[in-house]
């Protein structure tokens, strides 16, 4: 049976969509997905809607159905599973609960729609999920409450939940554009710079570049958007080291018990 898995990006663009904003239909982006990921034009017959039954996950056929024009939200088991079809991603109930509950409860708030949370408050679990990469809990709640100041609103955002996460998202695809998930440098740098410095100036540079189209903001809203902005897609990296370096454990720990 074949899988797709998306990207941050993807994830996003779905967020985006079901949060009500104009552009595609939840729906619309999913097969979007799929029809790239086995390179595939949308009038050849083994398409998205020949797979739908046998290939795609209980989570995305229930997100596909929400229509956007009306109030609605996920529970947390939905939250993680959605979690779960995000490359690199390793979501696990029990540290989520944890989160809502007690750890990161003052920047996730309590569901707002009766049990269920909302799609923004998803976007903050996917971020804080991006963001354990690098930080502790600690850092990350410090970090967050500078961006997304009040949990039980959006109104007040320096940048909405949904809107940072794809802007980083798109950024680091932006710097990814090969999809090897590593950070691309332009050109060849010579003997005399050292990689991580131009990876981080080049990082730096797509961060301030985007916090500057944000005009509403003053200067020092602008820089707290754009020093989170800059952690986060140094997380995801990080993240995906972390991943490759847990498959090599794995498997190693397997072979040895062959």
């Amino acid at each position: 049976m074949e899988t797709f898995q998306l990207t941050r990006k993807d994830m996003s663009q779905l967020l985006i969509s079901l949060t009500g904003q104009p552009g595609k239909s939840p729906k619309a982006i999913l097969r979007e997905i799929w029809l790239k990921s086995r390179r595939e034009q949308p009038g050849e017959s083994r398409s998205f809607d020949a797979y739908v039954g046998a290939s795609i996950s209980p989570i995305l056929a229930k997100v596909m159905e929400i229509n956007p024009a009306q109030e609605a939200g996920l529970s947390l088991s939905d939250i993680v599973a959605l979690g779960g079809q995000i490359e690199y991603n390793h979501f696990a109930v029990t540290a989520v609960q944890n989160w809502v509950k007690r750890d990161l409860k003052e920047i996730i708030g309590s569901p707002r729609l009766g049990k269920k949370y909302s799609f923004q408050q998803a976007a903050i679990l996917f971020i804080i999920e991006d963001l354990r990469a690098a930080l502790d809990l600690e850092s990350i709640r410090k970090l967050l409450l500078r961006v997304f100041r009040h949990c039980d609103s959006d109104a007040d955002d320096l940048i909405h939940p949904v809107d940072f996460y794809a802007a980083y998202s798109g950024l680091f695809e932006e710097l990814d554009p090969n999809n090897d998930q590593v950070l691309d440098l332009p050109g060849s740098p010579g003997r005399d710079f050292k990689h991580d410095h131009l990876m981080e100036a080049l990082v730096k540079k797509k961060a301030d570049d985007f916090a500057a189209s944000l005009p509403e903001l003053s200067p020092q809203e602008r820089e707290a958007v754009r020093n989170c902005m800059v952690i986060a897609m140094l997380s995801v990296q990080t993240a995906y080291f972390q991943s490759l370096a847990k498959r090599y454990f794995q498997a190693s720990m397997f072979l040895q018990n062959l």
